[in-house]
């Protein structure tokens, strides 16, 4: 712990600069999105650990949770064609996502002869039928059982009865959810306020350019809260306090299913020495070629900041590189992290260097091992025609991001040390004699309200 972090262990509260403070002095008038704030006062009760251990809670989970969730699946554009299919799994729940003639349906990836799987688990492709491997019968992409081989020995066989059952499909912003309770409220009602908030974040003409897999030796809900908090940074990331806000982030909580954090670039932490606006704006990260300036290093002119500077460079850039008018957005809404998720397991972010879909899925039946899965999206130019998605990079727990073709290094290595330390979370959780988390009321405030929606499904 370095000594700025300690001197305030143990302290009054300190005035930072809060977020609002921070884009105030932009150059362009605060975003009525962004200058909301809601985080209403919460209990402060200790969450029990056994929430992540417990087979038993997992289990309940697995019956009383995610069948009843909105759950996000894939983009439109990993289906675009009629027949083509992505397989999602959950626990025991398996769910076959096809485009058909008639739009994307959802069916129960089990055959309704003798249960076997139509399509192996974790997979996508393509298919003019859904025919099962182990005895051939076969249903047509709206569901109509269509083919069963020996049919004379099936007289008393139901046809119209033994269509695919389906689940609730819906989009929202290119992103494909599927519901299993047929008495699910609409994706966009549940979604709350997302849809208004991300009304100028039109994902339609963006692709996937980077597409991990990563499996974890944790708990999902482990793996989901440690992207859903920034009291860590100084501890975990200390390189990120010279560039980037953490304690000072605001933390937003809209309602049962969302909540965000705004985490402000191009600023220093109030735990690291500060730093001109200069050796700020040569610390930022410029690599990616929708912020990049070629031939030359950006200078921050007197009157001017950091943020200023490349959100004007990110303007420019975005309108030769992809014909995108960023005039409508203030500096904060280009260059900051905006941060939303979307109860349970949902993380998508709206900034445009930062934007991004990341899901924590379990893996299987085990509450100790779960998949961190992460969509990496860049716009591209709709008259050059749309690239194709990245195909999904796998890791192991043991495996470094940096194994990822496309990934930034420097985002490789926080990433690698983020999920590096949760194996020896769970590992604590289960050895834990005081068998419960404290959480702080405010920094950790968003985490304490997905385990209270979570409890409203659990009947607790």
């Amino acid at each position: 712990m370095n000594e700025r972090v300690r001197k305030f262990a143990n302290a009054e509260a300190p005035a930072f600069r809060s977020y609002q403070d921070i884009i105030a002095t932009d150059s362009t008038p605060i975003a009525p999105l962004l200058a909301l704030k809601s985080n209403p006062p919460q209990p402060t009760d200790d969450i029990p650990l056994s929430q992540f251990t417990s087979q038993a809670f997992f289990d309940l989970e697995m019956e009383r949770m995610w069948p009843r969730v909105w759950q996000f699946v894939c983009r439109e554009e990993h289906i675009p064609e009629v027949g083509d299919y992505w397989v999602h799994d959950i626990g025991d729940w398996s769910i076959i996502v096809i485009r058909t003639e008639d739009g994307i349906r959802g069916y129960y990836n089990s055959c309704l002869h003798r249960g076997t799987r139509l399509k192996p688990s974790g997979t996508s492709g393509w298919s003019a039928e859904l025919q099962c491997p182990f005895h051939g019968w076969s249903w047509t992409l709206d569901g109509t059982l269509n083919e069963v081989p020996c049919a004379w020995e099936f007289k008393h066989l139901d046809y119209e009865a033994n269509r695919l059952p389906q689940v609730k499909v819906e989009a929202w912003n290119s992103f494909v959810f599927i519901n299993m309770d047929e008495d699910a409220r609409p994706l966009l009602d549940y979604l709350e306020v997302l849809p208004e908030h991300f009304a100028k974040r039109d994902l339609t003409n963006w692709y996937t350019y980077v597409h991990i897999r990563k499996e974890l030796a944790c708990n999902w809900k482990v793996a989901l809260e440690a992207f859903m908090e920034a009291y860590h940074t100084p501890v975990v990331h200390p390189e990120l306090t010279t560039v980037v806000s953490d304690w000072n982030l605001q933390h937003d909580i809209f309602g049962d299913n969302v909540s965000r954090d705004l985490s402000a670039m191009g600023v220093t932490s109030p735990t690291a020495r500060p730093k001109t606006e200069q050796e700020l704006l040569d610390s930022m990260f410029l690599g990616d070629p929708t912020t990049s300036k070629a031939g030359g290093r950006l200078l921050v002119p007197e009157g001017k900041t950091a943020r200023i500077v490349v959100a004007e460079a990110m303007r420019k850039n975005f309108a030769e590189k992809f014909g995108m008018d960023l005039s409508n957005l203030s500096d904060a809404e280009i260059i900051d992290s905006l941060k939303y998720n979307v109860f349970p397991n949902v993380m998508v972010n709206a900034g445009l260097t930062t934007a991004q879909m990341t899901v924590f899925w379990p893996m299987g039946n085990d509450p100790n091992r779960c998949v961190m899965e992460n969509y990496r999206l860049r716009p591209f130019q709709p008259e050059g025609g749309r690239p194709d998605p990245a195909e999904p990079f796998r890791l192991r727990e043991e495996d470094s991001f940096a194994l990822v073709p496309g990934l930034d290094p420097f985002v490789a290595s926080v990433y690698d040390q983020d999920t590096g330390i949760m194996r020896w979370q769970q590992e604590g959780m289960r050895g834990s004699r005081k068998g419960k988390a404290t959480l702080s009321s405010y920094q950790e405030s968003r985490i304490r309200r997905i385990h209270e929606t979570l409890a409203k499904y659990m009947g607790e």
